[in-house]
């Protein structure tokens, strides 16, 4: 069967290996979209450390149930539209320990720390393989990306009361925006290109902001009556955003961060104890999450394909990646199609 494949930096190329065979609590999914994320264009690029090349991309998937294992519960049904859970537990470390899978010291995620998704078939354990029931195969892509937002959201704890700021409008920052609006909440997209603004509003941000044309400190003033944010997502992963985050929460406001910052940050740490902040990070997503996405994918009257900027074939998905790398301000997410 095809597989993508990254075997050097700045290489792809379509490979063929073995028709996985399931086991008796294994679920076979044959795949139909796989979408590329940060993680894939970084280790393209060469710049992802986690990597160890040649390796399988993708961990956003959408899919459907081929074959059922003799020992997996009701349920599952052959032909049902999936997505799943791409990260490993090891159920012994502290994140494991205190029920926080999603932040597994030992995690691996499908094609990180191990081969990804972006193939014709995948047999997975079927504790790993979720429901989408009424989604679409390629709108059960965009589950994965979104539920990481809705996990900073929830690690916020957002409610109506807040002014909830998101640094960044690419698909994660969108999840965020998404459910903090969901929940009430007064939300502020900034990002420096205004298509994507204009697209935060639509699906729920009141106002926006262009870091690169407007003063962010007075629009943020002026926007949450001279307070700053309650809470800050940062959703870039760079220096200047994350000193934004800290600049523009408010006293004994909550930041948190998803984005990794590529380099080394300098904070004034004062502001730290000054407003007695709670800075925590967020990481993958948990279960309830991907469901909360999927609920919102079934009763939105949104149109989620609007996230979706390109659809390539496993033989151009190299092309839809160079793309991607020479304008990455311009991409939500590129699926692969098998």
């Amino acid at each position: 069967m095809k597989a993508v494949q990254i075997p050097a930096p700045s290489e792809m190329c379509v490979v063929e290996v073995a028709k996985p065979q399931i086991k008796s609590d294994d679920v076979l999914l044959q795949i139909k979209y796989v979408g590329f994320c940060g993680s894939d264009l970084n280790t393209f690029l060469g710049k992802n450390p986690m990597v160890k090349l040649p390796i399988v991309p993708g961990h956003e998937v959408g899919a459907v149930i081929a074959e059922i294992g003799e020992n997996v519960p009701a349920g599952f049904e052959v032909g049902m539209s999936v997505t799943l859970n791409p990260y490993t537990n090891c159920g012994k470390c502290a994140s494991c320990r205190n029920g926080r899978v999603n932040a597994c010291e030992f995690n691996q995620t499908f094609g990180v720390q191990r081969d990804g998704a972006m193939l014709e078939y995948l047999a997975l354990p079927w504790g790993k393989v979720i429901p989408a029931e009424g989604i679409s195969p390629r709108d059960c892509a965009l589950i994965e990306p979104m539920s990481v937002g809705f996990h900073a959201v929830d690690r916020a704890q957002v409610t109506d009361l807040d002014n909830v700021m998101v640094i960044g409008c690419g698909m994660i920052g969108m999840g965020a925006i998404v459910r903090a609006s969901l929940r009430g909440a007064t939300v502020i997209a900034v990002d420096i290109d205004d298509e994507k603004l204009a697209l935060a509003k639509e699906y729920g941000a009141k106002y926006t902001i262009n870091s690169k044309s407007e003063n962010v400190h007075d629009k943020m003033r002026e926007y949450t009556g001279g307070f700053g944010a309650d809470v800050v997502v940062e959703a870039v992963g760079a220096p200047p955003t994350y000193v934004m985050a800290i600049d523009e929460v408010a006293f004994t406001g909550r930041v948190v961060c998803i984005g990794y910052a590529k380099s080394e940050v300098a904070f004034q740490t004062k502001y730290f104890v000054q407003k007695e902040l709670n800075i925590m990070g967020s990481r993958n997503a948990m279960p309830s999450d991907f469901r909360a996405v999927i609920n919102y994918f079934r009763n939105t009257k949104n149109d989620v394909t609007r996230f979706i900027s390109a659809v390539a074939k496993p033989e151009t998905a190299k092309d839809a990646m160079e793309a991607w790398a020479a304008d990455p301000g311009k991409v939500f997410r590129v699926l692969v199609e098998f």
